[in-house]
């Protein structure tokens, strides 16, 4: 399986180039469009519980569409919010993804969701995050445009939990507040997530929530602009 991004990094998609045979799990309605002989089964990825799981706790859709080429043929993708695409392959490892960061697999990658206790992401992207396991290619999406920071053993780092896209399994983590309680409550910046090395993470320079944090006070209320006195 091959593979190209177009448009990047603003609005990116992404074409597959699939041999007869290739396989790839999709997030669901992630789809632009494919060739002739590129078939698609939507199911609960590992059952029912596992399903319910990643989409209930980890923030997913609750199906996996799983495209599968009977002949050569491209399928292309595009995540739901403008933004960039990054790939990895994984080689017997793990990789923990914020919820709605996955867009594709090929399926000798595994998804599941991992529970973090006190150190999970509380601040408005889930209690859960996204475990990627496994062997074979994935590809992540970001809203906005993503960062790799490559940290050194013991090196720190920290990042609003709003904009983390990904992280190595072997790079440890924490969430805090940022200072005391009132800078918490009115900073603007709410939690972080320090990292500590070695391994890589992955940025994106848009955050969802304070997008909606913004546009939800700025939504006309019901009745406006109707004329009615």
């Amino acid at each position: 399986m091959d593979y190209e991004r177009h448009h990047r990094p603003s609005f990116t998609e992404l074409e597959l180039t699939l041999d007869e045979g290739d396989e790839v799990r999709t997030e669901a309605g992630s789809m632009v469009s494919h060739s002739d002989g590129v078939t698609v089964e939507t199911r609960a990825e590992g059952g029912l519980l596992s399903s319910l799981k990643r989409s209930v706790l980890g923030g997913e859709s609750f199906f996996v569409n799983t495209f599968e080429a009977e002949r050569p043929g491209t399928l292309t993708l595009a995540p739901a919010l403008p933004g960039d695409i990054v790939q990895y392959e994984l080689r017997d490892e793990s990789l923990f993804v914020q919820s709605s960061s996955f867009l594709a697999a090929e399926t000798g990658v595994d998804l599941d969701t991992k529970f973090g206790g006190s150190r999970s992401f509380f601040g408005g992207e889930g209690l859960f995050l996204l475990e990627l396991s496994g062997r074979g290619l994935t590809f992540l999406s970001s809203y906005g445009a993503i960062s790799v920071v490559s940290l050194d053993p013991g090196e720190r780092h920290v990042v609003d939990t709003g904009h983390v896209v990904a992280f190595e399994d072997t790079v440890d983590f924490s969430v805090e507040r940022v200072g005391g309680l009132k800078s918490t409550l009115f900073s603007g910046e709410g939690l972080v997530c320090e990292f500590e090395g070695p391994g890589n993470i992955w940025t994106q320079s848009r955050s969802p929530d304070a997008f909606l944090a913004w546009l939800i006070p700025n939504l006309p209320s019901n009745g406006a602009g109707n004329g009615s006195a």
